[in-house]
């Protein structure tokens, strides 16, 4: 049940992401202070692949084993999540504070939502086994 309300959220949030970023409005990359790019043809081709992912996301959810699964969504996630993280810690990035903000909000939710599948999913040892 748990591993299923996960899924769900998962997938809402990279439907959410998947959106802004095919529509790539120019208005919110300013707002949010993170960069820019020249062209929204690489940034929307992302959230084509970020709304597919959310899809996956939900045909494992409603009809099980048949979409991307947990295993695929936290290797997802943590990838995006740790690069995202290198990229802010290389300093290589002019951002406006609000930009770091935003940016490292998006790193806790992807390694936060990829940490708890990782735990609903992680093996349950049984009272009855014994520590050697």
């Amino acid at each position: 049940m748990r591993s299923s309300i996960l899924l769900l959220v998962d997938a809402v949030i990279n439907f959410l992401l998947g959106i802004l970023l095919i529509f790539f409005p120019a208005s919110l990359v300013i707002a949010l202070g993170i960069p820019g790019s020249d062209s929204a043809f690489y940034p929307s081709i992302l959230g084509a692949v970020l709304f597919g992912i959310g899809i996956a996301l939900l045909v494992e959810r409603f009809r099980g084993s048949a979409g991307l699964g947990p295993c695929g969504a936290v290797s997802i996630n943590l990838s995006g999540g740790l690069v995202l993280a290198g990229w802010l810690l290389s300093g290589s990035l002019e951002l406006p504070l609000r930009g770091h903000i935003v940016l490292w909000i998006l790193v806790l939710i992807l390694v936060g939502i990829s940490s708890l599948e990782l735990f609903v999913r992680a093996p349950r040892r049984s009272a009855n086994e014994v520590d050697h």
